[in-house]
C-alpha cells in the first residue's frame, strides 16, 4: 500500500498539470484541426472503467462500478459500450450483458506507463475509426487508506474542464506561443495527454485498492477476534453449566442413597 500510495503522488501533480495545460492551450489554439479535440455527435459513448483483479478489498470494486453505471445512465447516446480494466470490472459488465469493446486485465501491483499506453493506443485508435464518439474515465482517487473517491472525467474529445475554467476566471490567463507550430505541438501533446490520464488512473485505483484491502483485512480481523471472544465467552459458559448440572446430579443422587 505504501509504494502504491508513493507513485501515486508523485505522479498526482503531472497528472493535473498536463490536464490544465492542456486544456488551456486547446482553448487557445483557435480552432485547431486536430482529430483528438474533433467534437461530433455522440451516437456511440463509451467509458474506461478502472477496477482490480482480485477481491477482499471492501466496497471499491463496488463504489467504482457504481459511480461507472450511474454516468452511463447519464450519457445521451444511441449505444453505450465500456473498456473494462480490470477482471472485476469485466465480469461485473459481462453478467449484466453490458457491451465491451475492449477488455485489460492482470496489470499487476505496480502498472507501467507501457501498459497505460497500450489502454490509451486501443481507446484512441477507436475513436479516432469514430467507432465511438466520446470516451470517458471513471477510476477510484485516493485520499488515504480509509478515504476513497470514484471520480469520472471526459477523455475524448479534449474539452476545457470546469478546474481550468475556475482557475482562468480567478486571473490565471496565459498566452501560448506555438514552436514549430500549433499542428506538431498537438501531434505529440494529445496522445500523451491520453496516455498520461489513463496512466494515472492506473495508480491512483491500485493505491486506492491497495488502502481499501488493508481497511477490509483490518476489519475482517477485528471482526474474527471479536467472535472469537464471544465463542470462548459461550464455550465456557456452557462448560460451567454442565458442571454445575453434573454436580447437581451427583448431590442429588447422594441424597438419594441416604
Amino acid at each position: 500500500m505504501r509504494r502504491g500510495e508513493e507513485r501515486a503522488r508523485a505522479s498526482r501533480d503531472y497528472f493535473d498539470q498536463i490536464r490544465a495545460i492542456t486544456a488551456r492551450a486547446v482553448e487557445r489554439s483557435h480552432g485547431l484541426g486536430h482529430p483528438l479535440l474533433e467534437v461530433r455527435p455522440v451516437e456511440t459513448a463509451s467509458m474506461v472503467v478502472v477496477t482490480s483483479d482480485r477481491g477482499l478489498a471492501g466496497p471499491f470494486n463496488t463504489n467504482v462500478l457504481r459511480r461507472a453505471m450511474l454516468e452511463l445512465n447519464h450519457i445521451e447516446a444511441k449505444r453505450k459500450v465500456v473498456f473494462a480494466v480490470g477482471r472485476k470490472g469485466r465480469d461485473f459488465f459481462r453478467y449484466r450483458n453490458v457491451s465491451m469493446i475492449e477488455e485489460f486485465i492482470g496489470l499487476g501491483d505496480d502498472p507501467s506507463y507501457r501498459q497505460a499506453r497500450a489502454i490509451a493506443d486501443t481507446v484512441m485508435a477507436r475513436y479516432l475509426e469514430r467507432e465511438v464518439d466520446a470516451v470517458y474515465l471513471t477510476f477510484t482517487r485516493y485520499h488515504n487508506a480509509m478515504s476513497q473517491e470514484p471520480v469520472t472525467l471526459q477523455l475524448l474529445p479534449v474539452v476545457l474542464d470546469e478546474a481550468v475554467k475556475d482557475q482562468d476566471d480567478a486571473g490565471a490567463h496565459m498566452g501560448y506561443v506555438f514552436e514549430p507550430d500549433p499542428q506538431e505541438v498537438f501531434q505529440d501533446l494529445l496522445p500523451r495527454y491520453v496516455e498520461m490520464l489513463i496512466f494515472g488512473a492506473l495508480l491512483e485505483s491500485k493505491a486506492s485498492e491497495q488502502g481499501a484491502r488493508m481497511t477490509a483485512m483490518d476489519n475482517a480481523s477485528k471482526n474474527a477476534e471479536e467472535l472469537i471472544r464471544r465463542l470462548i465467552l459461550l464455550r465456557n459458559r456452557l462448560r460451567q453449566a454442565a458442571i454445575t448440572r453434573e454436580i447437581a446430579e451427583l448431590v442429588g443422587g447422594a441424597e438419594a442413597l441416604k
